[in-house]
């Protein structure tokens, strides 16, 4: 979806290039074995979408990240969140949208999906899928949410396939910002200065609790590419998420 930064900070399209500032400000980290092991639950997001352009339907990707979630890490799992606005143009129901999972080994799974619910706006900007076949737990581990509202005071991580033509090799190698901060929240939206680009939008955000577990608090929604990156926290989206785990 594409969006004019001044009017929407979108990450999936708004965020065109690198800015030399924004290289320079740059935290991520690429995904490999040293990693986090929480990471192996962000996967890309391919969604056929379709937009009027010059009278015309034209048929386009929208490439996004999602995120796999769990209520148990015991079991396989099959439910994930990502952005609204990257399904927000999703009206061919027979042309699948496409969720892959890649260990840093170079494996990956693929699965389709299918929208369950959504928030409907970028005042809600989420949205949960089901995938047509659980991931096994040998592969990756879905998520766990925190219980709690998210720590405005913590350290956060941030992880999407950002598609810069550097760490994030235009969108084919996931990455993360390890250590960000909260700098201003409203309500359920909530800024930091994490580093993140174009089609880091549906990934995830992450807090580690008190007993050292990574837990999953919100999903990327927007920023500029240079020291905004914002997040809708999982508080707007619990009781729907909870019926579908």
């Amino acid at each position: 979806m594409i969006r004019q930064v001044v009017a929407r900070l979108a990450l999936s399209a708004a965020w065109l290039g690198l800015s030399s500032a924004a290289m320079a400000q740059d935290s991520r980290r690429a995904y490999d074995a040293d990693s986090p092991a929480w990471l192996a639950a962000v996967g890309a997001l391919s969604v056929p979408v379709q937009k009027q352009q010059q009278g015309q339907v034209r048929h386009f990707i929208e490439d996004c990240s999602a995120t796999l979630l769990t209520r148990s890490t015991a079991k396989p799992a099959r439910i994930i969140v990502t952005a609204w606005h990257c399904i927000e143009h999703y009206h061919d129901l027979s042309r699948p949208i496409g969720f892959t999972l890649q260990a840093h080994s170079g494996h990956s799974e693929y699965r389709t999906a299918r929208v369950l619910r959504q928030g409907g706006g970028m005042h809600a900007d989420w949205a949960i899928l089901q995938l047509a076949t659980p991931i096994p737990a040998h592969f990756a581990t879905g998520l766990t949410t925190r219980t709690d509202s998210v720590d405005a005071h913590g350290s956060l991580s941030m992880a999407g396939f950002s598609g810069d033509a550097g760490m994030g090799e235009n969108g084919t190698r996931l990455t993360f910002d390890p250590a960000c901060r909260v700098t201003q929240a409203r309500s359920a939206v909530i800024d930091t200065d994490c580093s993140a680009f174009k089609g880091a939008s549906g990934g995830a955000v992450v807090q580690v609790d008190a007993q050292g577990e990574a837990r999953y608090v919100g999903v990327i929604s927007e920023g500029d590419s240079q020291a905004l990156s914002r997040f809708v926290a999982i508080t707007a989206f619990r009781a729907a998420l909870e019926a579908e785990l």
